[in-house]
């Protein structure tokens, strides 16, 4: 009897009852069994290995382009537009008068924008032009003046040169007259002793002839002698004392001489000093000349001062002038309005932010990893998404690196020396600019302060 390999059978191979024997029914003929069959997998695990696999190689090609890219590309997303904003101010104080302009609004290089009230200028550019009035005025006087002084001077020095000669020949003259008169003077007073000295004489002789006719007339009268020694010695006596009358006579003429001789003598040297008076007003006037021309360098000097006063006053006239033209505020360049903060009757201050000016080139700053750089040079090719245009994509090229971090520039840089130094990458901002075709359309949208995404295209090492 063969056991059955159920667990039935085994049961009832263990029980101790003997049941009796069931009746055995023919045995079929023996059939050899087929080969066991593999169970077929089911189809949503067939459908989840082939997803895998897709996704496995997907992912496998999507990392392998990743790679590729990540080679050859360098991306940051922190990046923005700008471009340049011209600052529109005030370049005096004033009071705002007519405003031009409106926000957002286009305008071109010296329209105007705004006017302030010119009036005080214009009061400041008249005092300008009187000061220069004076100024000029009091330059052609001192130029008047330069010229009297130099014809005074041509006249002194000619009448000082024509008074020193004839001063000075007179002197020689008078010089002359006096040696002269000093001559006839000791002449005529050597001819009044010489004079009495022969009228001593002369009266000596008159004397005896006296005596003589005396003693002669008495004889005669007595005729102890002729008639004719009488006459005689009266004859003698008369001659003589006629000889005394005329040496009487030359002794006065002699003594009106020696006067004569002085007064010619005090004469001359009257006229030497005279003339040494007209040598020293000469002198005199050679000094008033050095005197005029003391003045007419002091009317030079004048003279230079007014016109440097002329130039004093042009100067304020173009200043008052150029003060009165910032009264118009015009356009610095082309650009759009913003930031308009100017009323009428607004006072302004000297360099009063009045609006702004945005110039419609703009470029984008893109901030890079410092680790970023290595591989980055000026005039690769650049892809830029704007988060304000997401289905364009915009070309340009790396204009230019920044010469230091954008830590360097800040207002209070980080100071790394220190005990708690952490390290930290660095951005370097990097200047890109926009392919002109590749802006076309979208001018007028672009912005400054945009965000952008920035891709750099970088040389495969």
């Amino acid at each position: 009897m063969q056991l059955s390999d159920s667990p039935n059978q085994a049961l009832e191979f263990q029980s101790p009852v003997v049941e009796p024997i069931p009746r055995q029914e023919p045995t079929p003929p023996t059939v050899e069994a087929p080969a066991p069959q593999k169970p077929q997998m089911p189809v949503r695990k067939l459908l989840l290995i082939t997803a895998f696999s897709v996704g496995a190689i997907a992912g496998g090609l999507y990392l392998h382009q990743w790679w590729q890219f990540s080679t050859t590309h360098e991306e940051t997303d922190n990046a923005y537009i700008t471009g340049d904003i011209n600052p529109v101010s005030s370049r005096v104080v004033g009071t705002i008068k007519e405003v031009l302009v409106t926000d957002n609004q286009p305008v071109k290089k010296g329209q105007v924008l705004a006017t302030l009230d010119p009036k005080d200028f214009e009061i400041s550019l008249q005092q300008a032009k009187d000061a220069l009035a004076v100024a000029e005025e009091q330059a052609r006087v001192a130029q008047a003046n330069v010229a009297v002084a130099k014809a005074g001077i041509s006249v002194t020095a000619n009448n000082a040169q024509g008074q020193t000669t004839q001063a000075t020949g007179n002197i020689a003259a008078a010089q002359a007259s006096i040696a002269t008169a000093q001559g006839a003077l000791a002449e005529a007073e050597a001819g009044v002793p010489a004079a009495q000295a022969q009228l001593a004489q002369v009266k000596a002789n008159q004397i005896k002839a006296q005596l003589d006719y005396d003693r002669y007339k008495s004889l005669y009268q007595k005729g102890a002698v002729p008639k004719q020694q009488l006459d005689t010695a009266k004859a003698t006596y008369d001659a003589l004392s006629a000889q005394v009358n005329a040496v009487e006579e030359q002794i006065k003429q002699a003594i009106a001489r020696v006067a004569q001789a002085q007064e010619n003598l005090s004469n001359a040297k009257a006229k030497l000093a005279s003339t040494k008076g007209t040598l020293q007003q000469a002198d005199a006037t050679q000094q008033q000349t050095k005197v005029n021309q003391q003045q007419v360098e002091v009317s030079q000097r004048q003279y230079k001062t007014a016109l440097a006063a002329i130039a004093q006053a042009k100067t304020q006239v173009r200043n008052a002038q150029q003060q009165l033209s910032y009264t118009t505020i015009t356009a610095p360049i082309d650009g759009e309005v913003g930031n308009k903060n100017l009323e009428i009757g607004q006072r302004v201050q000297v360099g009063q932010a009045l609006m702004v000016l945005v110039q419609k080139h703009p470029w984008i700053v893109a901030n890079f990893k410092e680790t970023q750089l290595g591989k980055m040079h000026t005039g690769e090719a650049v892809e830029i998404k704007l988060d304000a245009f997401p289905g364009h994509v915009f070309h340009g090229k790396v204009n230019s690196l920044s010469p230091a971090s954008g830590a360097e520039f800040a207002l209070l840089p980080p100071d790394n020396a220190t005990g708690n130094f952490t390290k930290i990458v660095q951005r370097i901002p990097v200047k890109v600019t926009f392919d002109a075709a590749s802006l076309k359309g979208y001018e007028s949208q672009i912005s400054p302060g945009m965000s952008a995404v920035v891709t750099v295209s970088t040389p495969k090492n």
